[in-house]
């Protein structure tokens, strides 16, 4: 049975739901495997613009790593080599081509804490909380911990990786990686609303700069003013860039190009 499932609630929006509320959403190889295809899907599909992670079960978002497989009798060897779904959905994540949003309407634990830091935007319902409680039970978020010191400050990485204490959504917002807290009832037409402005804009230009990112973040400041300023040359032989303009000029709607 697919662990995964895809929605268009509107057009140039698809929904990657996580479907396995039997298992909380447990990151197995299975869903992984699933995941990463679905998404491989959706960077090639011209039609969608934006892409929504979320969950179907009603308190969990994912509980992160298949705990079950961490303790089974499988080799290291073989258990090693299963590890790399998880950089694979990550660099995915930051490089597929159109804008990402982690639709957080549970709690967001463990490795699926990793997903969320991995995507480009998260929104959140008031009730939910984050963290990586792996600690507790004897395991380290060592596959997420380049995640999470890469958007929280060293000592609040440190707290959260050593305690295993979990954040609501509201202090998720106030340390900078929860980009906005809805009440629950709200919820589902707040995400929405965001796709579907994100989906307004040029699908060209969202992927240009997603990928400038993706390849300059980790640079050296030099490298990367080199990098990105190439990059904005190509950037003004786009129509879309032109169109643009033209359209604030004549205080109309732009017509973007399909990519």
């Amino acid at each position: 049975m697919s662990s995964i499932r895809i929605e268009t609630p509107a057009a140039g929006i698809a929904y990657v739901v996580l479907d396995s509320p039997q298992t909380r959403n447990a990151l197995s190889d299975d869903l992984l495997d699933e995941l990463i295809a679905a998404l491989e899907r959706l960077r090639h599909d011209d039609a969608v613009r934006v892409v929504v992670l979320t969950s179907s079960h009603e308190r969990i978002f994912s509980a992160g790593g298949d705990l079950k497989a961490f303790g089974d009798d499988r080799s290291v060897e073989e258990k090693y080599r299963g590890l790399d779904r998880f950089p694979r959905l990550y660099t995915l994540l930051g490089e597929l081509g159109k804008p990402v949003v982690c639709a957080a309407n549970g709690d967001v634990l463990a490795g699926a804490f990793g997903v969320a830091l991995a995507c480009d935007l998260v929104i959140a319902k008031e009730s939910v909380r984050f963290g990586c409680p792996e600690i507790n039970v004897g395991v380290f978020p060592f596959m997420i911990s380049a995640l999470i010191f890469r958007n929280l400050p060293r000592m609040v990485a440190n707290e959260l990786m050593m305690f295993g204490d979990l954040l609501t959504a509201e202090e998720g917002r106030r340390l900078g990686f929860v980009n906005r807290v809805v009440p629950d009832a709200d919820f589902d037409l707040e995400v929405l609303a965001w796709a579907e402005r994100l989906g307004t804009k040029s699908p060209l230009l969202m992927a240009m700069g997603k990928d400038a990112v993706a390849a300059t973040r980790d640079q050296e400041l030099d490298a990367a003013l080199d990098s990105l300023r190439g990059r904005l040359a190509i950037a003004f032989s786009t129509r879309d860039m032109k169109e643009g303009v033209t359209a604030f000029r004549e205080k109309r709607d732009p017509e973007w190009q399909r990519r």
